[in-house]
């Protein structure tokens, strides 16, 4: 195809847009196809429900945080009426310094504060998941990326390693 002319270059660049189309489309398929996969973080843990939740406990305490809370999802939602077959439990971790660094320019995000692995079990196997903090805070930018997507990410790091 001769794209020197009028129509050949018009033909050229309609195939060279369409193409890079395609390739956006596609890119943008797989980017929504693997991002559930990379927001969270999952650990297989050595340990019962009940000795990883005391280890992350321990752990988180031990480096400079607090634990305000670990809730056991299923004495919770029985409550409610609602029986469930493995146990599942929420660890909540905070670090006030962080979260008032981020707070103070992003007052929006209070919604995923404080943190929280969640411990449960499944096929047999005990599983400690997080959200990725290091992704979420560069997709968020700013004070965001610097305090989560750095500090927070190598502390959880440091949490998780009684895991090992």
């Amino acid at each position: 195809m001769n794209c020197t002319s009028r129509k050949g270059w018009l033909i050229c660049g309609g195939v060279f847009s369409a193409g890079t189309l395609v390739g956006i489309v596609i890119i943008g398929l797989a980017a929504w196809m693997l991002m559930p996969s990379m927001m969270l973080t999952v650990h297989e843990s050595p340990y019962s429900i009940d000795e990883t939740c005391t280890r992350l406990t321990e752990s988180i305490e031990a480096n400079g945080w607090s634990s305000p809370a670990v809730r056991n999802m299923n004495n919770a939602m029985s409550k409610e009426g609602v029986q469930m077959e493995s146990p599942v439990r929420i660890v909540e971790l905070c670090k006030a310094e962080y979260a008032r660094e981020v707070l103070q320019s992003n007052p929006e995000v209070a919604t995923l504060m404080p943190c929280a692995f969640a411990v449960y079990e499944n096929q047999g196997k005990v599983y400690v998941s997080g959200m990725n903090t290091g992704l979420m805070g560069k997709m968020f930018g700013g004070t965001i990326a610097e305090v989560m997507g750095g500090r927070v990410s190598a502390d959880e790091a440091r949490i998780l390693s009684c895991l090992e």
